[in-house]
């Protein structure tokens, strides 16, 4: 006799795809040992296997790293760059890696605007917006100055490697991206054998694997039938840069660290300050006797990321090629006065950056392990899967970072050949008396810079990693290329949107309309805008012995786990 019961098995093995409003509740993850905190699970199952395997953070990062290529190629891959922050236990010292590739030499403005580019930027699909990818030397380079020792290149890269050549599922959230680029993919559609086979050539050959050969040659050949004037010399001679990263010193014995330009975490730094001398000078109370995202609250946050927004977007650039006043825009002095720009009970209309010297879809994951190492890292290919355009037999899609450029000639950050672009993609991280507190990081283009002060301040508010993740965040637009400036090259009305993500009250978002906010609603698959972060803090119990914390944004796939 049928059962009465009918089961729809079309609807179970195929369900609709709508995001929840946030239905699970998360707890944090707690290990003594290693953690691994991902955007997905087998990406963190590949770091911890590299851990248990006796490599340190570093080494795990990048098991992770090449994982995430396998695992969600729209935000990510070795044809994009990568940054990090490495924290060595043994020295209590936070040192940095730009893995960010420059322009080809022969792309100029002037070739740009001979092929009819008269806009802002480089448009996203034309592959002149392909810069040299940074990210499978900054895999080689951090494995071989930060990683443990015990593990070759070639043994980090074994699981990213058996993922690809055995397949993966398209987890929840990653699949609406692979729908949303549907038109972008369907006739270049990523192959995993290829991408095995690249991951092996870097594995065998380092990073001349990569950067001479094959690869390079399959990479030159396809940007150059597309009107890209890449060469075999741009790839050849690309390096990592092993740099010094900057910092702010927050309440006193907080040491928040960024990647220095051409990354854009001096945006988070200068908002800090600001945020540090609105409260030292009485402009406002003190944030954390604020109620957590009350419209007086928000508000403040809001109005300093508008300031600190207005002066990174027009200094930042690549340092080797223009002046970056990063001490001057990092004073006491100059923060002072950017504070009393801020008006605590309206917003401030045309927003312009300072003059200091006279007065971003990406993936990031955290790394700690057993020695009290941490590793901070992010990589991206900028616009989803970049520009869609896979060299052949390769199995990757190439950046499309160069569309960060100015077309407009005298701008810091013109186009030119040989130089890096104004980038989203930053690590933080940061001590406490210069012992480790947080390996952190808010993925997702210009929102990452405030994803890094929302999520710090929750934190100092005493939420869990995992809450601080959870607790609903604001986003503030960057201004699009046709709101641009064109006498500045910076967004004329910048940052006027402001969306806040829901679970933030109506009767909040309506205070703040009527303190002078655009503010929007992000619901459902909007709410991406608002960044995906992982957190990992260091927690010393009563015995002395470190316990790692972990959270996983709930807003992407993934979530920490714990080397046992």
């Amino acid at each position: 006799m049928p059962s009465p019961v009918q089961i729809n098995w079309s609807v179970i093995d195929n369900p609709p795809l709508v995001l929840q409003r946030f239905p699970s509740r998360r707890s944090v993850v707690y290990g003594t040992k290693g953690i691994v905190s991902s955007s997905q699970p087998l990406a963190t199952e590949a770091g911890l296997e590299i851990l248990r395997k006796g490599g340190n953070a570093a080494d795990a990062a990048v098991a992770t790293s090449a994982a995430l290529n396998v695992t969600e190629p729209s935000c990510c891959g070795i044809g994009g760059d990568a940054f990090c922050l490495f924290y060595d236990a043994k020295t209590k010292q936070v040192k940095a890696l730009n893995g960010s590739g420059r322009s080809p030499e022969k792309l100029t403005l002037e070739y740009a605007r001979s092929r009819g580019l008269t806009g802002h930027s480089i448009p996203t699909t034309d592959l002149n917006a392909v810069t040299v990818p940074g990210c499978a030397a900054a895999w080689v380079d951090t494995v071989e100055q930060f990683g443990s020792g015990k593990l070759s290149v070639a043994d980090i890269l074994a699981p990213a490697i058996r993922l690809a050549e055995e397949g993966v599922p398209v987890s929840e959230i990653h699949s609406y991206s692979w729908q949303r680029s549907e038109n972008l993919i369907k006739n270049a559609s990523p192959t995993l054998p290829n991408l095995a086979r690249t991951f092996r050539e870097v594995s065998e050959k380092g990073k001349d694997g990569f950067y001479k050969g094959r690869i390079a040659e399959a990479i030159v050949d396809l940007i150059q039938s597309k009107g890209g004037v890449m060469e075999l010399e741009d790839l050849a001679k690309h390096e990592t840069s092993f740099v010094e990263p900057i910092h702010y010193k927050y309440a006193g014995e907080l040491k928040v660290y960024e990647c220095p330009p051409n990354g854009q975490g001096i945006t988070a730094l200068i908002a800090l300050g600001i945020l540090e001398s609105l409260q030292e000078q009485g402009i406002v109370k003190p944030l954390l006797e604020m109620e957590h995202n009350s419209p007086e609250y928000l508000h403040v946050l809001v109005e300093t990321m508008r300031l600190a927004f207005a002066d990174s977007q027009h200094y930042v650039a690549d340092p080797d090629v223009a002046h970056i006043p990063v001490s001057e825009m990092l004073s006491k002095k100059y923060l002072d006065a950017r504070a009393k720009l801020l008006n605590p009970t309206k917003t401030t209309p045309n927003v312009v950056h300072g003059n200091p010297v006279n007065s971003s879809d990406t993936v990031y994951f955290s790394v700690t392990d057993k020695w009290g190492n941490a590793c901070s890292y992010i990589q991206s290919n900028y616009a989803g899967f970049g520009t869609a355009a896979i060299p052949k037999g390769c199995g990757f899609t190439l950046q499309n970072r160069g569309s960060g450029f100015v077309l407009q000639e005298g701008h810091a950050n013109m186009l030119e050949g040989g130089k890096r672009p104004y980038h989203t993609i930053i690590p933080c991280m940061v001590t406490r008396n210069d012992d480790l507190f947080l390996s952190y990081g808010v993925m997702g283009g210009f929102m990452q810079p405030q994803g890094h002060v929302q999520v710090l301040l929750n934190i100092l508010r005493g939420f869990t990693p995992q809450a601080a993740l959870d607790a609903p965040r604001f986003c503030i637009s960057a201004g699009s290329p046709e709101t641009q400036n064109s006498s500045t090259g910076t967004p004329g009305d910048i940052n006027s949107e402001v969306y806040f993500e829901e679970g933030i009250p109506e009767a909040t978002i309506n205070k703040l309309r009527e303190m002078g906010h655009d503010a929007r609603l992000a619901t459902g698959f909007s709410r991406g805008m608002l960044g995906r972060g992982q957190v990992i803090q260091k927690i010393n119990d009563a015995s002395g012995q470190t316990v790692w914390a972990a959270g996983s944004d709930p807003r992407a796939d993934g979530h920490a786990a714990a080397e046992i």
